[in-house]
């Protein structure tokens, strides 16, 4: 994959939407955005909190732009004691949030999860970003 499209996007929010039906029976929002952090798909599952609209988003958002996993961010700021507004006041350091990277280390985009534990959101954007890396969305 060279770039993420529109259509891997949407197959990214459909494909998390079923993982959490099937595996946390618990309502989320997913949100994708290009190798930019701007949206490129979302989806919010009936009764999700309206809070996790903005944060699903926020950590596609931050994922991409540091070009790691939030979990990954999060670790970073808690050893130097840095707090997330020091690099972007829209970056969020919650887990759930993972850039997708192709075979060559290009960030393509990244997808972000909330509405779960923060270790529940991360391991989906985890199997979401992997997926779509090795092309199987």
């Amino acid at each position: 994959m060279d770039k993420l499209t529109l259509e891997c996007a949407q197959k990214i929010v459909a494909r998390a939407i079923q993982t959490a039906t099937a595996d946390y029976k618990r309502p989320i929002c997913v949100s994708v955005c290009d190798h930019s952090g701007f949206l490129l798909a979302f989806g919010r599952m009936d009764t999700a909190p309206i809070r996790s609209i903005a944060i699903a988003q926020r950590k596609a958002f931050t994922a991409v732009r540091m070009g790691v996993s939030t979990d990954v961010f999060l670790s970073r700021l808690l050893k130097n004691q840095y707090e997330a507004s020091y690099f972007d006041e829209s970056f969020s350091a919650l887990p759930g949030g993972n850039p997708i990277i192709d075979k060559a280390g290009n960030v393509l985009g990244a997808v972000g999860v909330s509405g779960l534990a923060p270790e529940e959101d991360q391991a989906i954007t985890g199997a979401m970003a992997s997926m779509a890396a090795a092309g199987e969305l």
